[in-house]
């Protein structure tokens, strides 16, 4: 049993340059995706890069109070931040302050003028009817091409019934009847009484919106339908469950979100139809609502379609096979739950009665971020250079191995800090910036447990390779039960709070995680190979590993015992 374990570990000392290569081809990797990518630097936090701080305070509709709850507040912070978030600006905060207030910090950027204009919008939820619809990036004539129908929440083909009514079979597809959309605006019986007339001047002037409506572009999506009212037809673009965008041409508003009294998502098992969005309309709601239907319901498709339309964007298209009567629908299709949660809670969203007056806008300047984040590299500097010194006095050589160590760390954490604001929207702000200083102390205690671990194995007597080896899994064993109890501290931290405490929680965790792989992929592998060396392995007085500094024991031998002397009185002379 003892040869293959001593295989084993002298095969183990044979091979550290793989651990080597490994982390270094993993900061090669993270250093070219980075210029790869263009993010060369981390996204800066409000506090670093300045911004916009508005406080926003819900304001109720008269005899509404009830409506400014925690729910409808938390919700109204969803869709706020899903907003700002979804133009492209990095760490936008928005949270809820008090019972009615709510703050959104924008950081500076190209984008940051546009959220200010957007989130302080109450929602708007309309239900349209679709006069003509088609993929965009599609060949663009007068007469749409056939197209499947399928609404932005991940379903296809959705069907809204009677919630009481089992429903159909969602269709596969619904396409266009191919007539040129003059014809459809003209053949459209849903007009209301005050609509945009629907005349050739007027139809091809919307026509030619839609011709030229690309929705694939952010910008074009944005502007569709700028200045339409309720009572107006207009076009709109939504994403279909291929992840496609199509665009519609949409007829006047005959249900407001308003009329909507709860929207929720059911798994529905009775009928197999899978997760529903089911919605109750109010009194007003339902007669309305059942109108709509009824006359949808004797038209081809996809103008037997009706259009959820929030702030402007298609977010299900479900066709209707009857008027639906009953004051509540179900729409079904493929709905995960998430899709249909999704859909739900802007249904909800669009029913409250909540708007938002702007009681202050404040300019964040970075001068203060900068001056605080000035002395904090400095304090973190000193803090640094304080620990080489104490390294370099008391490991010598050892104290290179620490320092190549730190910079491996430090390496591998700015690389994950600039690819992880384009993906994840992690920006750097101070908080975080503690949170890696505090994390060189981290780091460097590692280095240290197992340091003395090595010097113990010298003391007791033993080579520098054998002991290099016999140290390391009593030192792995506390570097993991503190990294673990620093990674459970941050993981509690993150969760719990929110905002800039976070991106410390965040960043402590991350450069801890980093701790345990470089200490296993980089200091161990390095020190193995320099304990072969002459200056290490000689116990050089600069090597940090000098035996007679370190009051090392003679090695222990075997030696035989004298033999025992006969029976009887010993001769003290003799003795």
């Amino acid at each position: 049993m003892a040869a293959p374990k001593k295989g084993r570990s002298a095969s183990a000392q044979s091979k550290p340059g793989r651990s080597l290569a490994l982390i270094l081809i993993a900061i090669a990797a993270l250093t070219g995706g980075m210029f790869a990518s263009g993010h060369t630097t981390p996204r800066l936090g409000i506090d670093l890069a300045g911004g916009t701080s508005i406080t926003l305070r819900a304001v109720a509709e008269p005899g509404q109070e009830s409506a400014i709850n925690k729910t409808n507040m938390d919700t109204a912070v969803d869709i706020m931040e899903r907003r700002v978030n979804g133009l492209g600006v990095s760490e936008a905060e928005v949270q809820t302050q008090g019972d009615r207030n709510i703050i959104v910090n924008i950081p500076k950027g190209t984008n940051s003028k546009e959220a200010r204009d957007q989130v302080g919008t109450t929602a708007k939820l309309y239900f349209r009817p679709v006069i003509a619809t088609e993929v965009a990036g599609a060949a663009a004539t007068p007469t749409p091409s056939p197209s499947a129908s399928s609404s932005a929440s991940g379903s296809s083909g959705d069907e809204a019934t009677d919630k009481s009514t089992p429903s159909g079979t969602p269709s596969a597809s619904s396409t266009t009847q191919g007539r040129a959309v003059t014809e459809a605006l003209k053949a459209d019986s849903t007009p209301s009484p005050s609509a945009t007339p629907s005349g050739d001047g007027a139809g091809s002037k919307l026509e030619a919106q839609y011709a030229a409506l690309d929705c694939t572009k952010k910008s074009a999506r944005a502007k569709a339908g700028d200045g339409a009212r309720p009572t107006d037809y207009t076009v709109a673009c939504g994403q279909n469950s291929s992840g496609q965008w199509q665009k519609y041409i949409l007829g006047p508003a005959e249900v407001d979100g308003t009329d909507v009294d709860k929207a929720q998502a059911v798994l529905n098992t009775q009928t197999g139809a899978g997760w529903t969005v089911t919605m109750d309309f109010t009194n007003g709601g339902s007669k309305k609502f059942a109108a709509i239907t009824g006359k949808l319901a004797k038209n081809q498709s996809p103008q037997n379609q009706f259009a959820i339309v929030l702030d402007g964007e298609v977010v299900s298209d479900p066709f209707v096979r009857q008027a639906l009567t009953g004051g509540n629908a179900e729409i079904s299709g493929n709905f995960n739950q998430e899709s249909a949660q999704a859909l739900a809670n802007m249904l909800s969203y669009g029913a409250l009665p909540l708007t938002f007056q702007e009681d202050s806008v404040t300019t964040v300047t970075a001068a203060l971020g900068g001056e605080q984040l000035h002395a904090g590299l400095i304090a973190g500097a000193i803090g640094l250079g304080l620990v080489v010194i104490y390294l370099l006095i008391y490991y010598r050589g050892l104290s290179v191995i620490a320092l190549l160590s730190l910079l491996v760390s430090a390496a591998l954490t700015y690389t994950l800090m600039a690819l992880l604001g384009p993906a994840i929207g992690f920006a750097l702000n101070l908080p975080a910036v503690c949170g890696a200083i505090v994390a060189i102390g981290i780091t460097a205690d590692s280095f240290i447990v197992y340091f003395e671990r090595v010097r113990d194995e010298i003391r007791e007597g033993r080579s520098l390779r054998p002991a290099v080896e016999r140290a390391w899994p009593r030192a792995r064993r506390t570097i993991l039960v503190s990294d673990f109890v620093s990674f459970l501290a941050a993981a509690v931290l993150f969760i719990v709070t929110v905002g800039k405490v976070q991106g410390f929680a965040f960043t402590l965790g991350l450069t801890t995680l980093l701790d345990v792989v470089v200490v296993f992929l980089f200091t161990k592998p390095l020190l193995t190979i320099l304990a072969r060396t002459k200056f290490f392995a000689g116990g050089h007085p600069w090597s940090g590993l000098d035996p007679k500094r370190l009051g090392a024991k003679p090695p222990l031998r075997r030696t035989r015992r004298p033999a025992s002397p006969a029976a009887g009185p010993v001769d003290p002379k003799e003795a």
